[in-house]
Protein backbone atom coordinates (compact mmCIF):
# COMPACT_ATOMS: atom_id res chain seq x y z
CA UNK A 1 0.00 0.00 0.00
CA UNK A 2 2.76 2.31 0.52
CA UNK A 3 4.32 2.19 -2.87
CA UNK A 4 0.79 2.87 -3.93
CA UNK A 5 0.85 6.07 -1.92
CA UNK A 6 4.13 6.74 -2.85
CA UNK A 7 2.92 6.72 -6.70
CA UNK A 8 -0.10 9.19 -5.95
CA UNK A 9 2.25 11.64 -4.33
CA UNK A 10 5.15 11.52 -7.07
CA UNK A 11 2.58 11.93 -10.10
CA UNK A 12 1.07 14.62 -7.89
CA UNK A 13 4.50 16.95 -7.90
CA UNK A 14 5.25 15.60 -11.67
CA UNK A 15 1.50 16.95 -12.57
CA UNK A 16 2.20 20.13 -10.60
CA UNK A 17 5.40 21.09 -12.62
CA UNK A 18 4.90 19.53 -15.63
CA UNK A 19 3.99 22.84 -18.16
CA UNK A 20 3.38 22.20 -21.98
CA UNK A 21 1.55 18.68 -22.00
CA UNK A 22 2.37 15.24 -22.83
CA UNK A 23 6.24 15.28 -23.80
CA UNK A 24 7.20 18.27 -21.40
CA UNK A 25 6.06 15.33 -18.84
CA UNK A 26 8.45 12.89 -19.80
CA UNK A 27 11.29 14.28 -18.38
CA UNK A 28 10.04 14.53 -14.78
CA UNK A 29 8.70 11.23 -15.08
CA UNK A 30 11.79 9.56 -16.09
CA UNK A 31 13.70 11.14 -13.30
CA UNK A 32 11.64 9.89 -10.44
CA UNK A 33 11.52 6.88 -11.56
CA UNK A 34 13.74 5.75 -13.59
CA UNK A 35 16.71 7.65 -12.21
CA UNK A 36 15.35 8.68 -8.98
CA UNK A 37 13.71 5.39 -7.17
CA UNK A 38 14.85 3.04 -10.12
CA UNK A 39 11.86 1.66 -10.19
CA UNK A 40 12.00 0.46 -14.23
CA UNK A 41 15.16 0.83 -16.47
CA UNK A 42 15.52 2.86 -19.30
CA UNK A 43 14.53 0.28 -21.96
CA UNK A 44 11.36 -0.73 -19.82
CA UNK A 45 11.06 3.78 -19.92
CA UNK A 46 11.51 3.39 -23.66
CA UNK A 47 8.95 1.01 -23.89
CA UNK A 48 6.19 2.37 -22.07
CA UNK A 49 6.52 5.88 -23.75
CA UNK A 50 6.40 4.16 -27.28
CA UNK A 51 3.06 2.48 -25.88
CA UNK A 52 1.58 5.35 -24.56
CA UNK A 53 1.81 7.35 -28.31
CA UNK A 54 0.20 4.36 -29.76
CA UNK A 55 -2.63 4.09 -27.51
CA UNK A 56 -5.79 6.81 -27.94
CA UNK A 57 -5.33 9.38 -24.66
CA UNK A 58 -3.34 12.35 -23.63
CA UNK A 59 0.35 10.92 -23.84
CA UNK A 60 1.39 11.56 -19.81
CA UNK A 61 -1.86 9.98 -18.59
CA UNK A 62 -1.35 7.22 -20.78
CA UNK A 63 2.21 7.20 -19.44
CA UNK A 64 1.28 7.51 -15.71
CA UNK A 65 -1.06 4.56 -16.03
CA UNK A 66 1.80 2.49 -17.78
CA UNK A 67 4.15 3.33 -15.26
CA UNK A 68 1.67 2.85 -12.20
CA UNK A 69 0.31 -0.47 -13.67
CA UNK A 70 4.19 -1.64 -14.04
CA UNK A 71 5.20 -0.54 -10.53
CA UNK A 72 2.13 -1.12 -8.65
CA UNK A 73 -0.49 -3.29 -10.63
CA UNK A 74 -3.92 -1.93 -11.10
CA UNK A 75 -4.27 0.28 -7.95
CA UNK A 76 -0.72 1.96 -9.05
CA UNK A 77 -2.76 2.36 -11.88
CA UNK A 78 -5.28 4.47 -10.61
CA UNK A 79 -2.64 5.96 -8.29
CA UNK A 80 -0.38 7.33 -10.65
CA UNK A 81 -3.44 8.40 -12.91
CA UNK A 82 -5.04 10.72 -10.44
CA UNK A 83 -2.18 12.26 -9.29
CA UNK A 84 -1.06 13.10 -12.86
CA UNK A 85 -4.29 14.91 -13.71
CA UNK A 86 -5.70 16.13 -10.08
CA UNK A 87 -3.44 19.23 -9.99
CA UNK A 88 -3.95 20.36 -13.47
CA UNK A 89 -7.85 20.17 -12.95
CA UNK A 90 -7.71 22.17 -10.52
CA UNK A 91 -5.00 24.49 -11.54
CA UNK A 92 -6.62 24.79 -14.75
CA UNK A 93 -10.00 25.50 -12.96
CA UNK A 94 -8.43 28.52 -11.05
CA UNK A 95 -6.79 29.85 -14.35
CA UNK A 96 -9.23 29.78 -16.39
CA UNK A 97 -10.93 32.67 -14.29
CA UNK A 98 -7.86 34.50 -13.72
CA UNK A 99 -7.32 34.73 -17.53
CA UNK A 100 -10.52 35.85 -18.16
CA UNK A 101 -10.48 39.11 -15.68
CA UNK A 102 -7.01 39.90 -16.90
CA UNK A 103 -6.54 38.31 -20.46
CA UNK A 104 -5.60 42.06 -22.47
CA UNK A 105 -2.44 42.09 -19.22
CA UNK A 106 1.10 42.48 -20.85
CA UNK A 107 2.54 40.70 -18.22
CA UNK A 108 0.19 37.33 -18.82
CA UNK A 109 1.44 37.57 -22.23
CA UNK A 110 5.07 37.84 -21.25
CA UNK A 111 4.64 35.22 -18.33
CA UNK A 112 3.18 32.62 -20.74
CA UNK A 113 6.09 33.09 -23.50
CA UNK A 114 8.10 32.24 -21.02
CA UNK A 115 6.55 28.81 -20.15
CA UNK A 116 6.60 28.53 -23.54
CA UNK A 117 10.02 28.56 -24.34
CA UNK A 118 10.64 26.06 -21.16
CA UNK A 119 7.94 23.50 -22.28
CA UNK A 120 9.86 23.72 -26.33
CA UNK A 121 13.03 22.74 -23.91
CA UNK A 122 11.81 19.80 -22.03
CA UNK A 123 10.18 18.63 -25.24
CA UNK A 124 13.43 18.77 -27.11
CA UNK A 125 15.03 16.94 -24.05
CA UNK A 126 12.53 14.08 -23.91
CA UNK A 127 12.67 13.44 -27.83
CA UNK A 128 16.69 13.67 -26.95
CA UNK A 129 16.38 10.93 -24.76
CA UNK A 130 14.08 8.98 -26.69
CA UNK A 131 15.86 9.05 -29.90
CA UNK A 132 19.02 8.24 -28.04
CA UNK A 133 17.66 5.36 -26.69
CA UNK A 134 15.98 3.65 -29.92
CA UNK A 135 18.70 4.30 -32.26
CA UNK A 136 21.50 2.97 -29.42
CA UNK A 137 19.86 0.61 -26.83
CA UNK A 138 21.28 3.24 -24.07
CA UNK A 139 21.52 6.49 -22.56
CA UNK A 140 25.34 6.39 -22.74
CA UNK A 141 26.78 7.13 -25.74
CA UNK A 142 30.21 7.29 -26.76
CA UNK A 143 31.38 9.46 -29.72
CA UNK A 144 34.06 7.06 -30.32
CA UNK A 145 31.72 3.78 -30.83
CA UNK A 146 28.63 5.63 -31.89
CA UNK A 147 28.75 3.74 -35.36
CA UNK A 148 29.38 0.39 -33.42
CA UNK A 149 26.24 1.11 -31.20
CA UNK A 150 23.94 2.33 -33.47
CA UNK A 151 21.30 0.58 -34.76
CA UNK A 152 20.92 1.09 -38.09
CA UNK A 153 17.78 -1.03 -38.40
CA UNK A 154 16.16 1.28 -36.04
CA UNK A 155 17.81 4.15 -37.91
CA UNK A 156 16.67 3.24 -41.42
CA UNK A 157 13.05 2.65 -39.87
CA UNK A 158 12.93 6.58 -38.13
CA UNK A 159 14.00 8.27 -41.70
CA UNK A 160 11.58 6.64 -43.75
CA UNK A 161 8.80 7.05 -41.33
CA UNK A 162 10.10 10.68 -41.14
CA UNK A 163 10.12 11.10 -44.42
CA UNK A 164 6.85 9.51 -45.34
CA UNK A 165 5.05 11.50 -42.58
CA UNK A 166 6.24 14.80 -43.94
CA UNK A 167 6.19 14.14 -47.50
CA UNK A 168 2.87 12.13 -47.77
CA UNK A 169 0.73 13.21 -44.59
CA UNK A 170 0.09 9.15 -43.84
CA UNK A 171 -2.25 8.82 -40.77
CA UNK A 172 0.70 8.28 -38.25
CA UNK A 173 -1.88 5.24 -36.99
CA UNK A 174 -1.31 3.65 -40.08
CA UNK A 175 3.09 4.36 -39.70
CA UNK A 176 2.19 2.73 -36.05
CA UNK A 177 0.81 -0.41 -37.74
CA UNK A 178 3.58 -0.79 -40.29
CA UNK A 179 6.24 0.13 -37.98
CA UNK A 180 5.52 -2.55 -35.22
CA UNK A 181 4.89 -4.82 -38.44
CA UNK A 182 8.74 -4.12 -39.87
CA UNK A 183 9.72 -3.92 -35.92
CA UNK A 184 8.71 -8.09 -35.24
CA UNK A 185 9.77 -8.35 -39.29
CA UNK A 186 13.37 -6.94 -38.33
CA UNK A 187 14.20 -7.89 -34.51
CA UNK A 188 12.80 -11.23 -34.34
Amino acid sequence: MNTIWNLFFIFLKIGLFSIGGGYAIIPLIQEKVVNQTGWISEKMFTDIITISQMTPGPLAVNTSTFVGLQIGGFWGAVSATLGCVLCGVVISLFLYNFFQKHQNSTYIFEILNGLKSASLGLIISAAATIIILALFGTNKVYFNSIFEMLNWTALIIFFVTLLIVRKWKINPIVIIIISGILGIFFYL
